[in-house]
């Protein structure tokens, strides 16, 4: 963050210097909104959330080093008192990126790859300077502006995640840290239940190009009719990504390993050169090529480009991990979170990683669907179970959609544990020693309550040799079922 005075904080956020503060206090950051993470130095932001309240946190952040709290009421510590300290940060992280003319602010966005797409261009921006990102996914009205507040004037890009619950949400976003360039990944069912359907999805995902000035670039993905149609939406050039040989930058002669890994040749005007991803599933091809064709907006030449992303390892948890245990045993950790796209993507993944080896999945019920819940879970229910699983465990008390879709496509129930979903009691299938090929033996599909259970479950049944995919709506907290097999605790 660039050194301000506790009073320009006060100015910027319309705030009251309250505790004894220093005006002439020179808060150098970070930002944060975990007193556990504040030093010397830094500024607490107190925000009240549904298990703990900042404020009562308030004294600890200043002992660690805070030099004040932004607050919503008196902390009988050094504050800035503002209405709406939500409010305040956004208006903090705004006039500070205004102050840095020469950081070039990048936005990505989409339904589904955000998160790995923004880490593979962040890794190319950092080879021509200095590059903040957000850590994970920090791309809402929080975990954004908490990122744009780590540059300082060192910092050349702002590669930012923009995320949208609504629309508009991306709007504030872009207002925060206006956009030069702007980057859309594809239009899903992600939070389709909140938006209300695709349409209203590309309408909100669309903002980021509208808030693009007109010597901007608009980076988009050409195999989405729906990201295509936002060329019309914007006033930047435009520039296409994907697999189409209409695109500019695009992927040609795309094979997968036995490890389930893309390699590609990137073709771009100015040549092409090969790239073999270290990234798990064919999905992270067009993450690939979304990172590459920005890069090469910015002036990385492709063997550059094509250097970076076959050594760029998956930096964000939770996301296509794939770990071997020592009795080869591979988990497929890819449970932060979950959208039908997202679940095809993974189920994809799992068929090339694991070829003729046995195959399990454990899932749970997508949320934020809407009217379409039921039926888009049942979809998935398919999709599982025509996916050449021996066991597939599905969790939690709303697993009765995904069961029936999975019954629909042939997988057949484990009576023992499956007696909450109310269907009739059949004798427990053993499953069968080799993964079930078209017209081989059928999925036993078994219902679980909770994660323990899942564990349980897969302990049972698990042989060296077997993969296991976790894959689930972040609220479900399945990666505990990853992190207990792989020699966690699970908790």
């Amino acid at each position: 963050m660039i050194p301000l005075p506790l009073a320009r904080i006060a100015e910027i956020t319309s705030g009251a210097l309250t505790g004894m503060a220093d005006p002439r206090a020179v808060v150098r950051g970070p930002v944060v909104i975990d007193s556990r993470a504040a030093v010397p130095g830094s500024l607490f932001v107190a925000f009240k959330g549904e298990r703990a309240d900042g404020h009562d946190f308030a004294a600890q952040a200043v002992e660690a080093g805070a030099v004040a709290v932004l607050a919503e009421r008196p902390v009988e510590v050094p504050a800035v008192i503002v209405g709406d300290t939500q409010a305040a940060l956004a208006a903090l992280a705004t006039a500070v990126c205004a102050e840095l003319p020469d950081s070039t602010v990048i936005g990505v966005t989409g339904s589904a790859g955000k998160t790995t797409t923004k880490d593979l261009l962040a890794r190319l921006t950092s080879r021509i300077g200095p590059t903040i990102a957000p850590a994970g996914s920090f791309n809402n009205e929080i975990g954004h502006p908490l990122t744009v507040l780590k540059a300082d004037e060192t910092t050349r890009y702002q590669v930012l995640e923009l995320s949208a619950r609504n629309v508009g949400h991306i709007a504030h976003l872009a207002r925060i840290a206006p956009p030069k360039i702007g980057v859309v990944l594809n239009v899903g069912t992600a939070h389709i239940g909140v938006f209300g359907g695709k349409e209203a999805i590309a309408r909100a995902k669309g903002e980021l190009v509208e808030a693009l000035p007109a010597d901007g670039v608009a980076v988009l993905n050409a195999d989405d009719p729906l990201v295509a149609a936002m060329a019309e939406r914007t006033s930047a050039r435009v520039t296409w990504y994907g697999r189409a040989a209409t695109a500019t930058v695009r992927a040609e002669d795309v094979t997968v390993d036995d490890r389930g890994r893309a390699s590609f040749t990137l073709r771009t005007p100015s040549g092409a050169a090969p790239v073999s991803l270290r990234l798990y599933g064919e999905h992270a091809v067009e993450n690939a090529l979304a990172a590459a064709a920005a890069a090469y907006e910015l002036g990385l030449p492709v063997t550059t480009i094509a250097e970076e992303l076959s050594e760029a390892e998956p930096r964000s948890r939770w996301r296509m991990e794939v770990t071997d245990r020592a009795d080869g045993v591979t988990v497929i950790n890819d449970a932060y979170n979950a959208n039908p796209d997202s679940m095809r993507a993974a189920f994809g993944a799992l068929d090339a990683l694991a070829g003729t080896r046995r195959r399990f999945a454990v899932i749970a019920s997508l949320k934020e669907l809407g009217e379409e819940s039921d039926a888009l879970n049942e979809g998935v229910g398919r999709l599982a179970g025509s996916a050449g699983l021996t066991g597939l465990f599905v969790v939690g008390e709303d697993a009765g959609p995904i069961l029936a879709g999975a019954r629909t496509a042939g997988a057949v129930p484990d009576g023992l544990r499956d007696a909450a979903a109310g269907t009739e009691t059949v004798s427990p299938a053993e499953p069968p020693d080799t993964a079930a090929p078209p017209g081989g033996p059928r999925t036993v599909v078994t219902h679980v309550p909770d994660v323990a259970a899942a564990v349980a479950a897969l302990e049972a049944v698990l042989k060296p040799g077997d993969v296991l995919l976790v894959k689930g709506p972040r609220v479900a907290g399945l990666e505990r079922v990853a992190e207990a097999l792989l020699g966690g605790d699970g908790r």
